[in-house]
């Protein structure tokens, strides 16, 4: 693996996708702390017709800085939904890492190199997609209510055993593919709206074959505005891993008995 803090994994040829919904109070701070941390790296703010005004904010971030770049959507039409959008702009545009990152100040920017680092690397056994993990040795939560950390680890234990994923925080937001992985999906046929996106994702980048690791980052709740967790996105997502898990060990089943 090269060095992190090598020059050409300090952000170049990186898009960070930023999905948001009313978040006019956290979108001018974290896209300036992102800038700092990855001076190469541009940004897609993808707001979901925001009322508060944020997709104003973004496009006068824009039109002040050439690495911020805003698409407008009609409606708030889902998590997974504005990443597939994102990561289709970029694609189109050529970048050569696709990154997702939140608007909120969860996801620490200045992590972004390193994981950079990871999926830019040429050695052989290099990864297609880096995690930014609460769960590993080195990550960890700050501020975070004892009701989520519990959500959390326990939706990412049930992920485990259920997909027999061996991956400590599937359900992360904070990550860094290579855009030829990406490229390679069928990008049409995701259709994953809330967190349960990440693990759809997680799962095809390994069932491409590609590695995928688990970079430490400081978890941070956020201060300002309020959370988009939902029940109906905790149920999705736990509807979801089951049917993905059933689906998965029936075609092993299959396979073994069409031997």
């Amino acid at each position: 693996m090269l060095p992190s803090n090598a020059s050409v994994h300090t952000g170049r040829g990186a898009l960070v996708v930023i999905p948001t919904y009313d978040e006019v109070e956290n979108i001018e701070s974290i896209v300036g702390r992102l800038l700092a941390a990855a001076p190469e790296a541009h940004v897609l703010v993808v707001d979901d017709a925001s009322p508060d005004g944020t997709g104003e904010l973004a496009e006068r971030m824009a039109a002040a800085d050439e690495r911020v770049h805003v698409q407008h959507r009609t409606g708030k039409l889902g998590l997974g939904a504005a990443y597939v959008f994102g990561f289709g702009w970029g694609l189109e545009h050529g970048y050569e890492f696709l990154v997702e990152m939140d608007a909120d100040g969860s996801h620490p920017p200045e992590r972004l190199p390193a994981m950079l680092a990871r999926v830019a690397s040429q050695a052989p056994d290099a990864p297609s997609l880096a995690i930014g993990s609460r769960w590993v040795p080195g990550g960890s939560v700050v501020n975070w209510p004892l009701s989520r950390q519990v959500l959390s680890r326990g939706g990412n234990a049930y992920a485990r055993i259920v997909l027999g994923l061996s991956l400590k925080d599937v359900t992360a937001g904070f990550r860094a593919y290579r855009a030829e992985t990406v490229r390679a999906m069928d990008l049409s046929h995701i259709d994953s709206k809330g967190y349960c996106f990440q693990v759809d994702m997680t799962l095809r980048v390994l069932d491409q074959g590609h590695r995928v690791v688990e970079v430490p980052i400081e978890f941070r709740e956020r201060e300002r505005g309020e959370s988009k967790m939902s029940q109906a996105i905790v149920v999705e997502a736990m509807l979801r891993v089951t049917q993905w898990g059933v689906g998965r060990r029936l075609a092993a089943l299959r396979g073994l008995v069409g031997r």
